[in-house]
């Protein structure tokens, strides 16, 4: 072994080596060094700069971990979503890129509304709350979680982004006041069954899986919705790869009008919603 101090292309190279996927190499790497907001050009342009052995050590640490399944995000203790930089962390879900998709439909459907009133259901970091409220500042915005401790971190996000979100501790609708324009919620939908949960080991199971066909919150949610939705308010749920069709007889059999669904970035119906009527 020799001797010779590592740069950043040598880092990266090692990363790759390990067998870790670039994008991910290139977050943690300038989250080693200390500069997360930097961008991928800045590695570029600094990839023969030394590393201290210190940082080096650091950095092929959180290599092993990010191979061992825990995501960048938890790692990095930041994720972008929406635009926004959300500090997440092993108390909650770290947001996908596809529920993005979820956030676009809700500011669609409020688009044509003054001082629109949306609830988010399960909101962990605070993703969708906050991308609601960045976009539309007359929004009433209120985001419920079950976990205390998704809350604080949901919470700490909307004061350090100064986000007028309103948080409130509640297991989905119970407890909560007033009726709303929109209902939206990334529940957990996965089947507590489903292998795929392994490779989620470090992610909080409750945000993750739901009975044994991954329906059961969604059940729920349908079922307390129409109560707490305006004529013609929606709700908005993401849900998995296969289950729009499930979802969506759910929504018709309990009497929503519109019922349709959304793709996400791959082209999957990710999202499935409907309208409650004006009139019943």
């Amino acid at each position: 072994m020799n001797n010779t101090t590592p740069t950043l292309a040598h880092a990266l190279n090692q990363a790759h080596t390990l067998g870790l996927a670039r994008i991910d190499a290139q977050l943690l790497l300038l989250h080693a060094v200390g500069r997360p907001d930097a961008g991928r050009a800045w590695l570029l342009a600094h990839d023969t700069d030394a590393m201290d052995e210190t940082v080096h050590a650091q950095f092929i640490a959180l290599c092993q971990r990010r191979l061992a399944g825990e995501p960048v995000a938890y790692l990095t203790g930041r994720k972008e979503f929406y635009g926004l930089p959300l500090q997440v962390d092993a108390r909650v879900l770290d947001p996908r890129p596809d529920t993005e998709t979820l956030v676009d439909w809700a500011l669609e459907v409020i688009a044509p509304q003054t001082s629109p009133r949306v609830v988010d259901l399960g909101t962990g970091s605070g993703a969708i709350a906050l991308a609601l409220q960045s976009q539309r500042a007359d929004a009433q915005v209120l985001a419920v979680d079950a976990s205390a401790d998704a809350l604080a971190v949901a919470q700490a996000n909307g004061e350090r982004l100064g986000l007028p979100v309103r948080f409130q501790r509640g297991d989905w609708l119970q407890g909560v006041d007033g009726l709303f324009d929109a209902i939206v919620s990334n529940p957990p939908y996965i089947a507590s069954a489903d292998p795929h949960l392994a490779a989620l080991q470090h992610e909080p199971l409750q945000a993750l899986a739901s009975g044994s066909d991954g329906l059961d919150d969604i059940r729920t949610i349908v079922a307390q919705a129409p109560a707490h939705l305006q004529p013609g308010g929606w709700l908005l749920l993401e849900h998995g790869y296969d289950q729009s069709q499930p979802v969506q007889a759910l929504l018709t059999a309990q009497g929503f009008d519109n019922v349709q669904s959304r793709t996400d970035l791959a082209g999957i119906a990710r999202c499935s919603g409907g309208q409650w009527p004006t009139v019943k």
